[in-house]
């Protein structure tokens, strides 16, 4: 999993970088706000990232403002990194987006235990988008079912929405879960089959 680093403080950079590397983490890093701003707003963003509160350019708290006013699809989890410890402080940084909050100078261990909540909600977020898209096709396929069906008056084929042909029982199977069983009617029997009979089971 990607991760972002934003820290204007080289110290801090190399230090973060290196217990994320040993993580298993792919690590991008910046050096300022506005830099960061820039890698989280692209559509291949990283899916973490360890934010300054204060850099130049840009601060960190404005920065996870602006990327949290964007309507995307997937918002990175932003963990917010600072001296400041106060109580005030973290009510800020939470306020302005933030998921999470960790003072300067960090624990290693405290660092890891964050970041493993922070892969859990990003992997949670990933299988909740595949069953929307999943919800969403299906419910295409259910307006299609209600919708008006091009069927061919001798052989009761349906045209598909790519012009071809196909039977109606593939065509249903296709679009939905209803599954078939072929059976012969009553009708169809005494007209195809008039040598059998066909037992009155209406007493059984």
């Amino acid at each position: 999993m990607r991760i972002l680093i934003a820290d204007d403080d080289l110290t801090y950079r190399v230090l973060l970088n290196d217990v994320l590397k040993k993580c298993g983490y792919d690590v991008l890093e910046s050096t300022d706000g506005l830099e960061a701003f820039e890698v989280l707003k692209r559509s291949d963003a990283p899916e973490l990232a360890i934010i300054d509160w204060m850099m130049p350019r840009m601060e960190g708290l404005e920065v996870i403002r602006r990327i949290r006013a964007f309507d995307t699809e997937f918002s990175p989890y932003i963990i917010l990194l600072t001296s400041r410890g106060e109580k005030l402080d973290i009510i800020t940084g939470l306020e302005a987006g933030a998921d999470d909050y960790l003072a300067k100078p960090f624990n290693v261990g405290e660092l890891q235990a964050r970041l493993s909540v922070g892969k859990r909600i990003v992997n949670m977020q990933k299988r909740l988008a595949v069953q929307v898209e999943e919800l969403r096709m299906a419910m295409n396929h259910i307006e299609t079912l209600r919708g008006i069906l091009p069927i061919c008056s001798f052989c009761n084929n349906i045209r598909n929405d790519d012009g071809s042909w196909e039977r109606v029982d593939d065509y249903i199977s296709l679009h939905s879960r209803a599954e078939f069983s072929h059976t012969v009617c009553p009708e169809c029997m005494e007209r195809h089959y008039p040598e059998c009979e066909i037992e009155d089971s209406s007493d059984v």
